[in-house]
């Protein structure tokens, strides 16, 4: 993103792209498996570089405090609506047992009793009964487009309520008319979703219920309206989210000058990383952030897409997320736990089609259903009470089964007792997080993830690593999720990443100056453009005009 925000020290890191290359499977399994101890390795490290502490905190009143919540909140509500697919608004329905509701519940019993009393007098009255039908009259208004002029016309004749008060005082006034064309408008306006609520009005003959049942559809029609209209600018608000989002966290950041402490650690981390070249090894040749000693300074991009893999090895209950994907922390948790079943999918059934027949994975019928099979006992794996091993146990009694009945069919030698006591001893030790065919899965997926994540969806797509293509489907669906929500997050919040990223070479290239300096003397200063020279060329310029 190339907008800065308000705040003046932000600056704007260009961005450099990755350059993708082939790689055998011994380089995708040996680079996997590096870049997948690396980023295990989550704890801070003690070595860490230094950097100015937060402004020290500062007394602050309710009123901005009510004030900062607002704002986080229209914030988060802003960034819901753009990242979720799937995000609707729902009635408000308050528990049974609570306060709210039972005070509410009192306040309606009243109102409905107060208007039965007047509608039961004689003569009626019609007070609170034409009050009603304004509110009725400007809710249904609300529904309509600005094309729907025929529509507001008839709903603006027959719903007049200077007219309705001059039939009331003549006692020349019929509810059940009005009712009538109400319901009717109704039923032209709502949603297909609503036809049988809006029906059922129909055989409402009392009008106290009626009108309260009408109240009850017209609250569900406008979560309708409302979910409609979030739909329909969703596309729109693309831009204007990104704006907004970066603007309302400046302001925070304003109020709140330690709210980028754990995004700071969480990309010092991921720098100090790539410094002691753990991650150089970690990536093909031409993908990491350094592939020459000639440029040993980590390419931003790379720094950040490595933070971003980062996050889905994270220990949730003993390490804060960073601030700037705080609002997204429960989707990286979704995919973190989808990837952990899909590297025990992956697992299980390589060990099943390695150990099998060679023409039994070739079968797609019988490694679909497998696949499928597998997937459904290892649903739960999200719930406390789930033990992997026990579902393991269970898995390889039913792989063997499976795979026994394929043999028949394709008349094949069935499996030795030897041979199914192996299988299944191997899918149980898959419950291992240090099970050599656990570890081959998983890293080849996170180097999968790094390459598609690096691609920006040029076209060709990175392929699958070897022993993925099972879960092939599955994978490219959790790295589609992956990519939308980390190229999201870099368009609002870039502009920080990049001025910490150049706060961290500066201390770098600083660190190594003074270092050599003590070394050995003064006239090693002169050596410090020579430090400039080894910088990046993404960051030479921001470089330069800092120091």
């Amino acid at each position: 993103m190339s907008e800065n925000p308000d705040k003046p020290t932000i600056n704007e890191a260009g961005k450099s792209k990755s350059n993708d290359s082939e790689q055998g499977l011994e380089d995708v399994e040996g680079s996997g498996e590096a870049l997948q101890k690396n980023i295990k390795s989550g704890s801070p490290s003690t070595q860490r570089m230094q950097r100015p502490h937060s402004s020290p905190p500062r007394f602050v009143t309710v009123e901005e405090l009510l004030e900062t919540a607002k704002g986080v909140a229209n914030m988060a509500l802003a960034h819901e609506i753009v990242v979720n697919g799937d995000f609707r608004i729902k009635p408000v329905e308050l528990p049974e047992d609570s306060l709210e509701k039972r005070v509410k519940d009192i306040v309606h019993k009243a109102f409905w009793d107060c208007l039965s009393v007047q509608l039961s007098e004689d003569p009626p009255t019609y007070d609170h009964a034409i009050k009603l039908v304004g509110e009725i009259k400007e809710t249904l208004l609300s529904f309509l487009l600005p094309g729907h002029s025929r529509l507001r016309n008839q709903i603006m004749e027959v719903l007049d309520l200077d007219l309705i008060k001059q039939e009331a005082e003549n006692g020349a006034l019929d509810i059940s008319k009005l009712a009538e064309f109400i319901i009717g408008m109704m039923g032209t306006v709502c949603a297909p979703a609503r036809d049988e609520e809006v029906k059922k009005l129909k055989d409402i003959k009392e009008i106290v219920p009626l009108f309260r049942a009408i109240f009850s559809v017209l609250d569900l029609m406008k979560v309708d309206m409302a979910n409609f209209a979030v739909t329909s600018i969703r596309p729109h608000l693309m831009q204007q989210s990104v704006d907004y989002e970066r603007k309302k966290f400046q302001q925070l950041l304003e109020k709140q000058p330690n709210s980028l402490d754990f995004v700071t650690q969480w990309l010092e981390e991921a720098t100090e990383d790539l410094l002691n070249q753990k991650y150089k090894n970690a990536l093909p040749a031409g993908e990491g952030a350094a592939s020459s000693e000639a440029d040993p300074m980590p390419n931003p991009v790379a720094v950040q897409n490595y933070a971003y893999l980062k996050l889905l090895k994270w220990d949730h209950l003993q390490r804060p997320f960073p601030e700037t994907v705080l609002m997204d922390q429960a989707r990286f948790q979704e995919l973190q736990l989808q990837l952990e079943q899909l590297t025990i999918l992956g697992a299980v059934l390589l060990v099943t089609f390695s150990m099998a027949a060679p023409g039994i994975s070739s079968q797609a019928d019988f490694a679909e259903k497998l696949k499928t099979i597998v997937k459904i006992l290892l649903t739960d794996t999200h719930l406390p009470s789930f033990h992997l091993k026990d579902a393991l146990t269970t898995i390889g009694e039913k792989v063997c089964l499976e795979v026994s009945g394929c043999f028949a069919l394709c008349g094949l030698t069935p499996f030795t007792v030897e041979k199914e006591t192996a299988l299944k001893g191997q899918i149980q030790a898959v419950a291992s997080p240090d099970d050599p065919i656990r570890r081959i899965i998983d890293s080849r997926i996170l180097v999968f993830l790094e390459r598609y994540l690096a691609s920006g969806h040029q076209k060709p797509l990175p392929t699958v690593p070897g022993g993925l293509s099972p879960v092939q489907k599955e994978l490219e669906e959790v790295a589609v999720k992956f990519v939308r929500l980390v190229n999201y997050n870099k368009m609002v919040f870039s502009p920080y990443y990049d001025a910490i990223l150049i706060r961290n070479v500066c201390c770098v290239m600083w660190s190594e100056a003074i270092i050599k300096i003590n070394t050995q003397g003064k006239s090693s200063l002169v050596s410090l453009e020579g430090h400039k020279s080894s910088v990046s060329r993404t960051f030479k310029e921001q470089i330069h005009s800092l120091l």
